[in-house]
């Protein structure tokens, strides 16, 4: 072994010296380059294609991984056949040829590697390759589901007559993920593809759900990723058509949601309270209903339903329960989910008839509480149904106490939105029809005054008057005594 051998610099310590300053130069102009012409990292990777499912022609072939379990046969060779399994290290150990690198081919690719290897060894080698248990796939799930994350799959099936292998689509991950949330924009679901070229697809589920359209429910391959999007602007007939699909949730645990504004009982209810899981989804009707129903005073038009995606971007929706009530649209009752917040405003105003009307909503409470107090047999607080009308009230009360009664007219005290009240003197007609002038329908918390006749406060006067003194005369009898005058009057008229 020859040892290194070190020789003294002899150079001209000139020419060093001027070789030196030129290569110092030469590296601070290269540093200076450096640092002022910017490398742009975008410049160097190459963009991925986006593609929609109609630009596949002939899908691709399944590709040989990690996990797989191949079934190899030489013609009339049995000792280098049987059954091999692809390594981690995506390689296949074969008789005589050794380790081959596999993965990311087809089974004809790998077919022809092993032909061409076996090839000097063996004459016409004729090898033929099937797989036998093929690698779970692994998908990845995100954007607007009830449960994103990572999902392992096996594609064999078990049966004891011949195997059979599984191919997962769009829609089935999906429903591994607990369904779409109805926040998603299903037009532009989009799948990223890494195995055999990065590629982006965008499935329109739209299509699937309207036209049958089955190329969008595209057949996925293993280390594929779903991203479901969120809708630029939530509409309640998207909405419908989501949770009428099969891959919207099943089955949801019972959850928390938020009603405030023109309701009984504003607050924090659990929807499905005591229930292992809804059979379907509670609306915003039964969400108020259990706030103990709407208020007249609210406006039914321009309800807010507050919504957090998954992304954690708050989006609103108007929801228009009037045209439930006038035309039937069944799309304005909305199906809530985890975290909804319902915003009921406040009315500026509202026509009688519409009263009416809200009252025999089946999101109005069936019963209201109105106070009949005054000169009545049984005043008091009464609990009587909705859309009671002022005269239907003084007869549940018992009617008029026709000796003390005023029975001309009663006074109407109405608490308004603001917290001041309205008081309306209204004459007595029991033969007015419903929600008449002088028979309007009630509201919850109304107090019906009957007042005294004016015969009734004089009398009442005079016997405070007596009362110290005592008289000769009972006051009751002398109550009685002015009784029989008046209604002997009365005849005489």
């Amino acid at each position: 072994m020859t040892e290194p051998s070190f020789q003294a610099n002899t150079t001209n310590p000139v020419k060093s010296s001027q070789a030196t300053t030129v290569m110092s130069w030469g590296l601070m102009s290269l540093l200076i380059w450096h640092t002022s012409t910017p490398i742009s990292l975008a410049q160097t990777q190459p963009s991925i294609p986006t593609i929609t499912p109609a630009s596949i022609r002939v899908p691709d072939a399944y590709t040989l991984g990690p996990g797989d379990l191949l079934r190899v046969d030489i013609l009339d060779v049995p000792e280098y056949s049987g059954e091999y399994l692809i390594l981690t290290d995506g390689t296949l150990n074969l008789p005589l040829i050794g380790q081959i690198s596999v993965a990311g081919l087809s089974v004809s690719q790998l077919t022809e590697k092993i032909s061409a290897a076996y090839t000097p060894f063996v004459q016409q080698p004729f090898p033929s390759v099937r797989i036998i248990t093929p690698r779970p796939i692994s998908i990845a799930v995100g954007g607007e589901v009830q449960r994103p994350g990572t999902y392992i799959l096996p594609l064999s099936t078990s049966n004891t007559v011949e195997r059979q292998f599984q191919f997962y689509t769009v829609t089935q991950l999906l429903q591994q993920a607990g369904g779409i949330t109805q926040s998603a924009d299903i037009t532009q679901v989009k799948v990223q593809r890494q195995d055999p070229i990065r590629l982006n697809i965008v499935v329109n589920l739209k299509e699937l759900l309207e036209n049958g359209d089955l190329s969008q429910d595209l057949v996925l391959r293993d280390r594929d990723t779903i991203v479901v999007p969120t809708a630029e602007n939530l509409d309640p007939v998207a909405i419908r058509q989501i949770n009428s699909a099969n891959f919207a949730p099943e089955e949801v645990a019972p959850f928390q949601v938020v009603i405030v504004g023109e309701v009984f009982n504003p607050g924090t209810y659990i929807m499905g309270e005591g229930m292992a899981n809804l059979p379907e989804l509670p609306t915003i009707t039964q969400a108020i209903q259990r706030a103990g129903g709407i208020k007249p005073q609210a406006n039914l038009r321009r309800i807010q339903l507050q919504r957090l995606t998954q992304a954690g971007e708050l989006k609103t929706i108007t929801v228009d329960l009037w045209q439930l009530l006038t035309t039937g649209d069944a799309t304005q009752d909305i199906s809530l989910q985890p975290g909804d917040s319902i915003i009921i405003p406040t009315a500026s105003a509202v026509p009688p008839d519409e009263i009416i009307s809200l009252a025999s909503a089946s999101f109005s409470p069936r019963t209201m509480m109105v106070n009949v107090v005054g000169e009545v047999t049984q005043p008091g607080a009464l609990q009587v149904p909705i859309n009671t009308t002022l005269n239907q009230a003084i007869l549940v009360a018992g009617g008029f106490n026709r000796r003390r009664a005023n029975t001309g007219s009663v006074e109407l005290l109405r608490l308004r939105p603001d917290g001041t009240v309205s008081r309306r003197q209204i004459s007595i007609d029991f033969q007015a029809g419903l929600n008449a002038p002088n028979n309007p329908v009630l509201q919850r918390d109304d107090v019906v005054v009957v007042n005294r006749s004016a015969l009734t406060e004089a009398a009442d006067t005079f016997e405070e008057v007596l009362r110290p003194v005592g008289g000769l005369i009972g006051v009751s009898a002398l109550l009685n005594i002015i009784h029989i005058l008046t209604e002997d009057r009365d005849n005489n008229n």
